[in-house]
């Protein structure tokens, strides 16, 4: 009886990580539609934040990965092949993938790494540099700040891969090509596959996924004219005429934000791809899939983000505010810590609390720099010593930098 149990528990248990019945954008729908029906007294805080993060956040998020992926397939951005000859300048050019905004870049220095291709201090480099998809919101919203972050990273990056090759020697850690070529990772990218195994990855998804994304499209193009209306403090709700009493901007923006948690939450298909190509109903490469996934993955977050520190606020009052003043030299020492979670959402969120002004500048560039996306999985998966070793490493830095603004500003 007792294995019968166990076997029956195991299986539950695989199924629902099969279904991703726990994913986070599914945890977070089920708890907002909950606290949207049962409680008046949050109902508007909820709606409020979920519209703040798609007319503020989701709308550019959205503009801004469309122009880079245009940019990344007109140009073709695929410099991993060419690093092996690159010799002193694999730190720079590992860096340089990283700064790009996403994960993509670092994913491809990460498995140049595991084939043996490049050195250990251009892993450090590229962990340093990259920022994940934490850089499409601050790009989105602070153009110019994330600029600067960005540079910053690359130029850190260069020099602590150049530090780490000098003091280790180019050899340290370096993965035997012949061991991993029969055990290496599948492509991440469409362009490294073959046609057979492009095919493989068509979408196979029902067609309402398709007609849900047209018109997910078909939203945030208005909404993108409203966000920047009010983004320059437009009265959006007067261009509604009589309709302006209802609060019109409130509603279109609640609306495109829980579309956007609804499309995240039930795309299981896409799950675990954020930053990668995927594959149309042709197995060819599908920008618009592409944009509408990570939108809505960074939509997710920043909409967490944003309800915890007004939940917060409403829960505590103007105490959040004192306790974030109290405890002003640990938040950048807890910025970098958030920072050593793989994946982009917690970095997400911290990015979201620098744009409140919740958290400092020092906060920010100190996750930034800590922080190593979605390329840590894969280094932890295929060379685990060196993913610990160089997350280590990429601490230095940022707490060096990150308090060095914090004392300095």
């Amino acid at each position: 009886m007792t294995e019968l149990v166990l076997a029956k528990s195991r299986y539950a248990l695989e199924w629902m990580e099969e279904k991703q019945l726990f994913h986070p954008g599914r945890l977070l729908l089920l708890a907002l539609l909950i606290m949207l029906v049962s409680s008046a007294e949050l109902r508007p805080i909820i709606l409020g934040a979920i519209k703040d993060a798609y007319l503020a956040v989701t709308v550019f998020v959205g503009a801004t990965l469309a122009i880079f992926y245009l940019i990344e397939r007109s140009f073709g951005l695929d410099l991993g092949r060419k690093m092996a000859s690159a010799g002193y300048w694999q730190s720079p050019i590992a860096a340089f993938l990283g700064a790009l905004p996403g994960c993509g870049g670092a994913i491809i220095v990460v498995t140049q790494y595991t084939k043996g291709y490049i050195s250990f201090g251009s892993v450090v480099a590229v962990l340093i540099a990259t920022m994940g998809d934490a850089a499409f919101l601050l790009l989105a919203r602070e153009p110019v700040t994330g600029a600067i972050v960005l540079s910053a990273g690359l130029v850190i990056g260069s020099i602590a891969g150049w530090f780490v090759d000098w003091f280790h020697g180019s050899e340290f850690l370096r993965a035997d090509p012949k061991k991993n070529d029969n055990n290496s990772a599948l492509p991440l990218c469409l362009e490294e596959m073959t046609p057979e195994q492009q095919a493989k990855l068509g979408d196979k998804r029902p067609a309402i996924y398709r007609l849900f994304e047209n018109l997910w499209v078909l939203m945030i193009i208005p909404s993108t004219i409203i966000g920047l209306a009010l983004a320059f403090l437009v009265d959006v709700d007067s261009w509604f005429g009589p309709l302006a009493n209802y609060e019109p901007t409130l509603w279109i923006g609640a609306a495109g934000g829980l579309f956007c948690l609804f499309l995240w939450a039930i795309n299981s298909h896409d799950q675990g791809h954020v930053g990668q190509d995927l594959a149309d109903i042709n197995g060819k490469t599908s920008m618009k899939r592409r944009v509408v996934s990570d939108t809505n993955f960074v939509t997710t977050w920043v909409v967490f983000g944003f309800l915890a520190y007004e939940l917060a606020v409403h829960f505590m009052g103007a105490g959040i505010e004192q306790l974030f003043v109290t405890w002003a030299p640990l938040v950048p020492l807890v910025a970098i810590l958030i920072g050593f979670i793989p994946g982009c959402g917690p970095q997400i969120v911290v990015t979201t609390l620098y744009l409140n002004g919740v958290v400092p500048l020092a906060g920010l560039v100190g996750n930034a720099i800590a922080n190593d996306g979605d390329a840590l999985f894969p280094a932890i998966a295929l060379a685990p010593k060196a993913a610990f070793l160089a997350t280590i490493y990429s601490s230095v830095p940022a707490f060096i930098v990150a308090y060095a603004i914090y004392f300095l500003m």
